[in-house]
């Protein structure tokens, strides 16, 4: 029996990842599996991470993948330090980027400039979509901007908010399946048991965060059954 699985921010536990739908999941090519973005940075392997993706995608696992604000920063970096290599220093995009873990990312490729990532892995961050619609929620790494007339057109707030409110006039009814922030497994699976009462999901359980309690897990989401299941860090 196929099943559906949402997983949110890895960044850069690729051993986590692998256990976790390896061994947890033991996910199958008739699985659905849908990846809520920040694959890099904090955690000491992004390049494996996206490795790991980029295998599952070519043997034809059903893989779906967002683009989160660290692909965002990294992509913008790279763009930035190639056109702008031969005048030395860095940019205000590349200090950004190094301020939320840009540094384990590069270690993680061997390389010490952003303009030095292979093409390849900064076409596949740029192939992840802002947001993918299923039947029941809308899935999207940080939220959306319901300020607006149309929240999809906002594909930056996709990536980068850290507040919202549904409005389910503009959801086409349905409710958010987030990562981004990292919260509490307790308040996690709270929300998922009474989700009557809330109109979002939020998985991130802060995967790099290994010295906090409640945090530190790499989380998957079942729609269908409603089913948690968590993988404490195995990278770091």
């Amino acid at each position: 029996m196929s099943q559906r699985w949402i997983i949110p921010d890895i960044h850069g536990c690729a051993t986590t990842l692998k256990v976790l739908l390896e061994n947890m999941l033991k996910v199958t090519k008739h699985d659905e599996l849908y990846f809520l973005g920040d694959y890099i940075d904090r955690g000491p392997d992004g390049k494996g991470v996206i490795d790991y993706l980029m295998h599952l995608q070519k043997e034809e696992y059903n893989v779906h993948c967002l683009k989160g604000n660290h692909e965002d920063m990294c992509v913008k970096s790279f763009t930035v330090d190639q056109k702008k290599k031969f005048f030395g220093g860095k940019y205000q995009e590349q200090k950004d980027w190094e301020a939320v873990g840009a540094k384990a990312t590069l270690d993680s490729f061997g390389v010490k400039h952003p303009r030095e990532i292979p093409q390849l892995y900064i076409d596949w961050m740029n192939a992840c979509v802002p947001y993918i619609e299923l039947e029941e929620y809308i899935l999207v790494h940080a939220g959306m901007n319901f300020n607006i007339a149309d929240p999809f057109e906002d594909k930056r707030s996709m990536m980068w908010t850290r507040k919202f409110k549904v409005d389910f006039n503009k959801s086409h009814g349905k409710k958010i399946i987030h990562g981004h922030i990292p919260v509490d497994y307790s308040f996690m699976t709270l929300v998922i048991e009474q989700n009557e009462n809330y109109d979002f999901i939020a998985l991130d359980n802060g995967v790099f965060v290994t010295d906090k309690p409640g945090l530190g897990n790499l989380t998957a989401f079942n729609p269908d059954t409603k089913q948690l299941v968590a993988q404490s860090n195995m990278d770091m």
